[in-house]
């Protein structure tokens, strides 16, 4: 589980992984820390989870500000990674999930637990859209690019779907699991705590849009224009192939539907997450239906 402090292994593991692996890592492996709390902690150690309860949160707000800070960062000269940006935008998201699982209210946890499979559709997609242009041109630096979106209009369009959905745009699946986290965050919570994780919203919109705006819009850089030659160490920049959409339509589909149709995950967890939230409050206590 990426929170900080303990975060600094996730950006160095993604940039040095393939494409697949960091694909597999977001999508599946930082999962496991949030669903062991919910599974095992939780029902475990109902009165610690209530006396920390102001601890957890803090924890899940200061990932979610110092995750988005260290994005924005990248784009400072000198830094400039596309994959580690992506990676500190995983530690800043899977903030919102520690928040919502604080709030310890049925409107955080939903959010908690759809914020974790949406950040596994969406960070996968954005770790695959990552690895496409790598493989074309052996580079991440986000000042290599510029006006890809002439070269290649289908992988922009794709890029576009998960960069919007990102930063949380209505209609698209993060923006329901924020929108929970932050209803169970001012239910439950101080109010500063959802106060201050707002500004995650506010500066990842900055990052992404940003970034999409540098790779993907301007001028054309010369030295991608050309065909491949290997004597100027140019390459070449094809629009994305049928195996690579093929990978990726299937994850912006289910990004879209579940941004207009939560209710197809949201109706699965609602039962269980009240039952957890009952026994955690009633210092496991209650035991009807364990």
């Amino acid at each position: 589980m990426p929170s900080v402090p303990f975060h600094t292994w996730l950006p160095d593991a993604h940039v040095e992984a393939p494409t697949p692996i960091s694909v597999i890592l977001a999508g599946v492996l930082l999962k496991m820390g949030t669903y062991g709390m919910l599974r095992i902690s939780w029902p475990m150690f109902p009165d610690g989870v209530k006396y920390f309860q102001w601890f957890i949160a803090l924890v899940g707000t200061v990932s979610i500000v110092y995750g988005a800070f260290c994005a924005l960062a990248q784009h400072k000269v000198g830094m400039r990674d596309f994959k580690k940006l992506i990676a500190y935008s995983s530690v800043s998201h899977m903030g919102y999930v520690v928040l919502g699982m604080a709030a310890m209210n049925s409107e955080g946890m939903v959010g908690a637990i759809f914020q974790m499979f949406n950040h596994g559709l969406i960070t996968s997609m954005l770790f695959m859209i990552v690895g496409v242009i790598y493989d074309r041109s052996h580079t991440r630096g986000l000042d290599d690019f510029g006006g890809l979106a002439n070269k290649m209009p289908v992988y922009t369009g794709i890029m576009s779907i998960a960069f919007f959905a990102a930063i949380g745009l209505p209609g698209m699946s993060g923006f329901i699991s924020e929108a929970f986290v932050f209803l169970g965050a001012f239910k439950g919570l101080p109010i500063y705590f959802a106060i201050i994780s707002g500004l995650g919203i506010v500066l990842g919109a900055g990052y992404m849009l940003w970034t999409l705006q540098k790779v993907f819009f301007g001028k054309l850089p010369e030295r991608w224009s050309g065909p491949w030659d290997p004597t100027h160490k140019k390459y070449k920049t094809d629009d994305i192939n049928f195996i690579e959409l093929v990978a990726l339509v299937p994850l912006a589909v289910l990004i879209i539907y579940l941004g207009i149709f939560p209710g197809a995950m949201i109706n699965l967890m609602n039962s269980t997450v009240n039952h957890l939230i009952e026994f955690v409050k009633l210092g496991g206590q209650f035991t009807a239906g364990l």
